[in-house]
């Protein structure tokens, strides 16, 4: 390790909600066009509202680290990271970075539509600053890597959002910058190109002494890859340094997950039966948003049934964040008086591999769809004390591997 390149000083930013800012000359000419509407519409708005999406954020990190930023939805981490990347300015505070820096912060960044994979590979070259030899060097590479070889020419407006990420990737990674900052974004790959992508990081950071920032809610890749992490809560630093440290930190902070969005009923749902409430819980029925690998869970939904119901039947799916359905379960057909219902899908050992996933919740009368919708996005954490290693990735759906019960809500 040797000197600082990333040092964050007292940084902060600030939005107004509700109100108008001016950061770029696009934002002045839209506000120019909206003023006259505001006005036809008698439209006063809201009084604007200060928003810290970051406070007093300072932290450094060295030349050839890997550091993990981590931290619940909202907490301002993909602010940090575009206020590192330069693509909007700080409030308060400074940004210092020393080094030529690729950022990969959403599907198609710094990507032209228009243009092929090919061109956007020697424009994105360009931009870091390399000579068009350098980036003919490296092209070969790129495109392996990317596994793009029969649609380089093709424009990138008709890639998928796999074939975006991967030629992202390949780019930020393969044209020698020496600082890579990486948000999310990879979670839309493949779990065989994840595995890849963070072998090529580990590579490019202890083999070519370069630095990587990288975010992820898959704790088990940022323990993987990352000595140091960064936790962010509420827009600030709560706490940095080992990884372990910061994990277990930001684990007890989550240990009260945040309430499920249930929508509202329409339509079948609003006349036969819909979900009033879900909660993913640990054995001893405590909400919980993150399982651990051979624990104990279950997932467990009141509805309600709003006539007298035949052959119903609740189903939870997860999948993968990346979109790989890994796990359906469903309960026995039975029938319903009108009533409250608690419905428990309980497993005594999680076999889930390490990583995000997303729970979907299915009602169904006589094999007929009445209501569904994504309830829950959680995590699964750790490996299993007594070896048991899940393989889950890439062999099919496992059906059915939970207890399940139906039983009325206790009268009050």
């Amino acid at each position: 390790m040797g000197k600082n390149v990333i040092n964050v000083e007292g940084l902060g930013k600030k939005y107004v909600l509700g109100g108008r800012t001016h950061d770029t000359l696009r934002d002045r000419i839209a506000d120019i066009v909206r003023s006259p509407l505001r006005r036809i519409r008698g439209g006063a708005t809201a009084d604007p509202a200060d928003f810290w999406a970051l406070r007093d954020i300072t932290f450094s990190v060295k030349k050839g680290e890997v550091v993990g930023l981590v931290g619940r939805n909202g907490a301002g981490k993909s602010t940090l990271l575009k206020i590192l990347s330069r693509i909007t300015e700080p409030t308060t505070g400074r940004a210092t970075i020393e080094g030529r820096v690729a950022s990969l912060l959403e599907v198609g960044t710094g990507f032209h539509p228009e243009l092929t994979g090919r061109e956007n590979i020697f424009l994105n070259g360009a931009i870091l600053g390399m000579f068009r030899e350098e980036i003919r060097r490296k092209f070969d590479e790129i495109v392996a890597f990317a596994e793009v070889e029969r649609f380089i020419d093709t424009p990138v407006k008709h890639y998928s959002s796999g074939m975006y990420v991967r030629l992202a990737f390949a780019v930020a990674a393969h044209l020698d910058p020496e600082i890579l900052i990486i948000d999310e974004v990879l979670a839309v790959g493949d779990a065989a190109f994840q595995k890849k992508c963070l072998g090529k990081m580990k590579s490019v950071s202890q083999g070519e002494g370069r630095t990587v920032l990288f975010v992820s809610h898959n704790l088990a890749s940022i323990r993987q890859l990352c000595p140091s992490a960064i936790l962010l809560s509420g827009g600030r630093l709560q706490a940095a340094g080992p990884t372990q440290h910061v994990l277990d930190l930001y684990l007890k902070g989550i240990a009260e997950p945040e309430p499920v969005r249930v929508p509202d009923p329409s339509g079948d749902a609003l006349t036969s039966c819909h979900v009033l409430a879900v909660s993913m819980e640990d054995g001893k029925g405590r909400p919980q948003s993150i399982g651990q690998v051979g624990g104990v869970w279950q997932v467990c939904f009141k509805v309600r049934a709003v006539r007298k119901l035949a052959q119903f039947v609740a189903s939870i799916k997860i999948v993968t964040a990346e979109g790989t359905n890994i796990q359906s379960v469903w309960s026995e057909p039975r029938d319903l008086e009108a009533g409250d219902y608690n419905v428990l899908f309980r497993q005594n050992r999680v076999f889930l591999e390490a990583g995000a996933y997303q729970m979907y919740v299915t009602l169904m009368e006589r094999d007929r769809i009445l209501q569904s919708f994504e309830a829950i996005r959680f995590d699964i954490d750790g490996e299993d004390p007594s070896g048991f290693f899940p393989q889950t990735f890439g062999v099919g759906v496992v059906l059915n591997s939970m207890e399940t019960e139906i039983r009325p809500c206790p009268k009050t």
